[in-house]
C-alpha cells in the first residue's frame, strides 16, 4: 500500500452528476493504480437540502459504475463536535473572530464597494472588536492574512499564486452554529490524512482560502490537482439543457456502466490515440500527467458509439440478464417466449442501447405481431400466399431449427418456386416480425422455433 489517500466528497442534494462521476473515477483510478486509499465522504452539512434519497442515489450510482471505496462513507453531519472544537481553537488563538454585522449592513457595504470599483469583500468591521454584545446574533469569521501571497503547485495546471489581499475573512460558522463548506473541508481532509485533493477546477478559487486555514490549524497542506470542467455542445457548463446529466439517467436510457466509465475517463484524459479501455487497462495506464488543462465538451454521439461497441462485444448471458429488466420496464412479458440469450445474440450487432434492444426484441415475445401497414401493403400481397405456403410446408419438414438447416430449406424453396431470396425473404420477415427491419430471417426462425414461426406465417397466409 502506498501513502496516497484521495477522496470523493459529493453533496447529497441531488443525483450523482456526470461531472461528479468523472471526479470520482479519476480519484478511484489513481488510488487503484498507486495502491493507495480511496475515501468516500458525504458532505451533508447543508441540513436543509441534504436528503437520504440523494445519499442512496449517489451510492447506487457509484456501485453501478463499479467504484468501490476503501473507507466510508463518512458523513460530515456526524462530525459537528470536531468542527466546533476546531472553531473554538481558532477563536481562542485569535485566528478567528465574532462578527455581529447584520445582513442589511453587509449588503450596503458590498454595494458601496462595487460602486467604487472595489471587490465586494468584507471590510473587517468586527476584525478587531473586543466587546461581545449579549443576545446579538453573530457569525464567526476566519482572520485571513492581509498581505503576501498564497501559492501552490497544482498537479494538473502548474504553479498558481493568489495575492492574499484578495482573500476574504470567510465565515466559518453561521449564526445557527453550523460550520461552512470551506472550513469543514479543511478539517475533514486533514483529519482523514488526505494527501491529494483531486477535484474540479471550479474549486481553484477555494484553494488559497483553504490553504491558509490548514496553516492556521497547524495541519500539513495536501497536494492539489484541479481537472477542467465538462462543457455542453455550446461550450457552456454542462447542464440539463444539454441532455441528461445524472449518471443513473444514462442507466435508465440503456447505457452500460463500462461505456459510461470509458467515455468519462476520455473527457479530459488521454493515452495516445486509444479510445477503448477496460477498467483494468485504465487502472494500469491512468496518470495525472495525461490530464489536459482545457475543458472537455460532452458529446452524446461519442458516448452512444461507445455503448454500441460494448453491447456488440458484451457477454450475451450478462446482456440477457440486463435485457430482461429493460423489457419489463417496457411492459414486455418475457416469461413465455424464446430464450433471451438467443434473442440477444441476434440483436447485439444492431442495438446501440439496451432500451433499443428491448424494443427490437418486442416482436419475439408478441402473441400477435403488429404488422406495419406500409410493409404489409408492399410485401404481404395476395400473390405471396402460395410462397408463404411453401415456406410453411418446408419448415414443417425440418428436424432442427439451426440457421444452416434453415438456409438449406430456403435453397429448396427457391428452387421449387423459381424465386430468388429477395422475392421471398421480405414477405417472410414482415410476417414473422411485423417490420421490414429485423435480424436475418434465418436467425429469427431459429430463435422463434419452427412451431411458432409456422404459426405466425400461417396466420398471415390465411389473412391474404
Amino acid at each position: 500500500m502506498s501513502e496516497l489517500r484521495v477522496r470523493f466528497a459529493p453533496s447529497p442534494t441531488g443525483h450523482l452528476h456526470i461531472g461528479g462521476a468523472r471526479t470520482a473515477l479519476f480519484n478511484y483510478l489513481l488510488a487503484r493504480k498507486e495502491q493507495g486509499t480511496f475515501v468516500l465522504r458525504i458532505e451533508d452539512t447543508d441540513v436543509a437540502r441534504s436528503t437520504q434519497e440523494s445519499v442512496d442515489a449517489i451510492l447506487d450510482a457509484m456501485k453501478w459504475l463499479g467504484f468501490t471505496c476503501d473507507e466510508g462513507p463518512v458523513y460530515q453531519s456526524e462530525r459537528f463536535e470536531l468542527y466546533r472544537e476546531k472553531i473554538d481553537q481558532l477563536v481562542s488563538e485569535g485566528k478567528a473572530y465574532r462578527c455581529y454585522c447584520r445582513q442589511d449592513e453587509l449588503d450596503q457595504k458590498r454595494e458601496a464597494a462595487q460602486a467604487k470599483g472595489l471587490k465586494p469583500k468584507y471590510d473587517g468591521t468586527c476584525r478587531d472588536r473586543s466587546d461581545h454584545p449579549e443576545n446579538t446574533p453573530y457569525v464567526i469569521r476566519f482572520r485571513s492574512p492581509l498581505s503576501g501571497e498564497t501559492s501552490f503547485n497544482d498537479r494538473v495546471k502548474g504553479v498558481i499564486t493568489f495575492s492574499n489581499d484578495e482573500l476574504d475573512d470567510l465565515i466559518i460558522q453561521r449564526t445557527d452554529g453550523t460550520p461552512t463548506y470551506n472550513f469543514v473541508v479543511v478539517v475533514d481532509d486533514a483529519t482523514m490524512n488526505i494527501t491529494l485533493v483531486l477535484r474540479g477546477d471550479d474549486h481553484i478559487n477555494n484553494t488559497p482560502r483553504q490553504i491558509v486555514m490548514y496553516k492556521a490549524l497547524g495541519y500539513p497542506v495536501p497536494d492539489f490537482a484541479h481537472v477542467p470542467m465538462i462543457l455542453g455542445s455550446d461550450k457552456t457548463r454542462l447542464s440539463k439543457r444539454h441532455g441528461a446529466t445524472s449518471v443513473m439517467a444514462y442507466r435508465d436510457m440503456g447505457y452500460l456502466p463500462e461505456a459510461l466509465v470509458n467515455y468519462l475517463v476520455r473527457l479530459g484524459w488521454s493515452h495516445g490515440d486509444d479510445e477503448i479501455f477496460s477498467m483494468e487497462e485504465l487502472i494500469e495506464k491512468f496518470s495525472l500527467d495525461n490530464i489536459g488543462r482545457s475543458a472537455s465538451v460532452f458529446n452524446p454521439d461519442k458516448l452512444l458509439w461507445l455503448n454500441a461497441h460494448y453491447i456488440k462485444t458484451g457477454h450475451s448471458q450478462r446482456l440477457a440478464d440486463l435485457l430482461k429488466e429493460y423489457m419489463q420496464a417496457a411492459g414486455i412479458e418475457t416469461s413465455k417466449g424464446p430464450n433471451l440469450v438467443a434473442v440477444v445474440k441476434t440483436l447485439q450487432e444492431r442495438a446501440r442501447t439496451m432500451v433499443e434492444m428491448a424494443e427490437a426484441a418486442r416482436f419475439y415475445f408478441a402473441d400477435t405481431v403488429e404488422v406495419d401497414p406500409s410493409a404489409a401493403e408492399k410485401f404481404l400481397t395476395a400473390d405471396k400466399k402460395p410462397v408463404l405456403g411453401a415456406v410453411i410446408r418446408h419448415l414443417h419438414l425440418l428436424k432442427q431449427a439451426d440457421e444452416v438447416s434453415i438456409g438449406k430449406t430456403f435453397d429448396t424453396i427457391m428452387e421449387e418456386t423459381g424465386l430468388k431470396l429477395g422475392k421471398i425473404g421480405p414477405s417472410v420477415r414482415v410476417a414473422l416480425t411485423g417490420s421490414t427491419s429485423s435480424p436475418g430471417i434465418y436467425e429469427v426462425i431459429s430463435v422463434l422455433g419452427i412451431e411458432e414461426s409456422c404459426r405466425r406465417l400461417q396466420r398471415i397466409q390465411e389473412s391474404l
